[in-house]
């Protein structure tokens, strides 16, 4: 039986022959080669094709085409597009890196254990006992309590433990943010991405769970900086930004009054926002001065910090702070390190709420290294924004279609509580739940 439908095809073009409003989907050199930050992009304006012309010599631009099917040609259809959407995941070299590089080679390369679904429950548990640990840290150290980095350890392994089994779930529930308890839920936020970060760079679990732990601590001295500093709406004066940059200091002589065995922590609360031209305090060093992991906890500190509701300024998509970070990398941020992080996150993080290009809007409730742009969503509204009768999962990876026989995309993150899409309400009625190999039209 034949049918007819629309197929999406790759057609190389030369540079010379790009116009705006083409889609790129690959160039004809790795994209972390250019100066693009991701791939799959519309052209908008001259300076893009500019670019284009510029370092390379042809793209592959995507174009639907009508096309008719048999059946038979169902059966010797095996390949798949030539396309890969997202980041490209670098693959580990055989050779050693050359001696610029900051990232060490992999040491340990990490497989999820278990899908989300199975993950969530327990991340939750473990999610809420750090927010407790973390405020507790910060409100007894504000009253003169001594640390308790026995139970932080604790908490710390625990989260790591989830992590490795599959990042995406605690990964998720950062995304969950609270104003009023920003300072405490921003430490462990840090501590978790810290940990999916180290986890993706390949270190040893003992090596992450340190780095988890500095994480953790690193805002520590911001208890001894006055509430009405900390919690000032408006811009800060410059003698309230002095005071305000003294929480390093603070943070150094706090971890170094707590135990002998805190020596990557106190580093790293003493120099998280240094800065590899050597803008950064308290000290001014230049990128070689810079601890290796207070350079990971200052980029991760930076992209949380975007992402969240502060007092003074509100939250951004994940894309946006991306872009800041890959916009200052090798000045304000390690450029290789920055690179990497940007590979970790990707375009569309659990927890993201995006709209699709048919108007539904789903809530991302896994990605995957090699599929980028095409994450698994849990679709729970309807084109015209009211509330789905019965949510369902779709596995962009597989190209599902909708009601009108088009391919499900994605066409932009919004920030949660648009459409009344609230995540906490999701996470706490139990909805984050995938299965291992479903089925894109999978009903929950």
């Amino acid at each position: 039986m034949n049918t007819s439908h629309q197929d999406i095809v790759e057609t190389q073009v030369d540079v010379a022959e790009l116009a705006i409003g083409m889609h790129v989907t690959r160039l004809d050199r790795p994209w972390e080669e250019t100066d693009f930050l991701i791939q799959g992009f519309v052209i908008k304006d001259q300076a893009e094709i500019d670019a284009l012309r510029a370092q390379c010599a042809f793209v592959f631009i995507e174009g639907r085409i009508q096309k008719v099917r048999s059946a038979s040609d169902e059966i010797s259809r095996g390949k798949k597009p030539a396309g890969l959407f997202g980041f490209l995941k670098r693959k580990p070299s055989a050779e050693p890196p050359p001696q610029k590089t900051v990232v060490p080679r992999k040491r340990v390369t990490y497989i999820n254990k278990v899908d989300i679904g199975t993950e969530i429950a327990t991340a939750r548990i473990r999610f809420e006992d750090a927010q407790q640990t973390a405020k507790s840290i910060m409100s007894g150290l504000r009253v003169g309590r001594t640390l308790d980095i026995n139970n932080a350890r604790k908490v710390v392994k625990g989260c790591v433990e989830s992590v490795l089994r599959n990042e995406n779930a605690l990964m998720l529930l950062t995304k969950i943010k609270h104003q009023d308890a920003y300072t405490a839920e921003h430490c462990i936020n840090v501590s978790i991405l810290c940990a999916a970060f180290g986890k993706h760079l390949g270190l040893l679990q003992g090596e992450i769970e340190s780095l988890a732990l500095c994480g953790l601590l690193h805002d520590v001295g911001k208890t001894k900086i006055p509430d009405e500093i900390l919690n000032k709406p408006g811009a800060l004066t410059p003698k309230e930004f002095e005071l305000m940059r003294d929480h390093t200091t603070h943070g150094r002589t706090i971890l170094m009054g707590t135990s002998h065995s805190l020596n990557t922590a106190v580093d790293v609360a003493f120099s998280h926002h240094e800065r590899m031209d050597g803008s950064g305090y308290p000290r001014g060093l230049e990128a070689h001065q810079i601890p290796y992991f207070a350079k990971i906890v200052g980029l991760v500190d930076t992209y949380d910090a975007i992402t969240s509701d502060r007092v003074y300024d509100k939250g951004r998509a994940s894309m946006q702070a991306l872009e800041i970070i890959h916009k200052h990398r090798g000045t304000q941020f390690d450029a290789e390190l920055a690179d990497e992080f940007i590979q970790l996150i990707g375009i569309y993080p659990p927890g993201s709420i995006v709209e699709m290009v048919n108007g539904e809007v789903g809530i991302v409730v896994e990605s995957r290294p090699d599929h980028k742009l095409k994450p698994c969503v849990l679709l729970v509204r309807e084109a015209d924004k009211s509330l789905m009768t019965t949510y369902r999962t779709v596995d962009l990876k597989v190209s599902p279609e909708d009601a009108a026989g088009e391919i499900y995309r994605i066409a932009r993150e919004v920030p949660d509580g648009t459409y009344d899409i609230v995540l906490q309400e999701f996470v706490d009625q139990g909805l984050i739940v995938t299965k291992p190999n479903q089925s894109s039209d999978t009903i929950y």
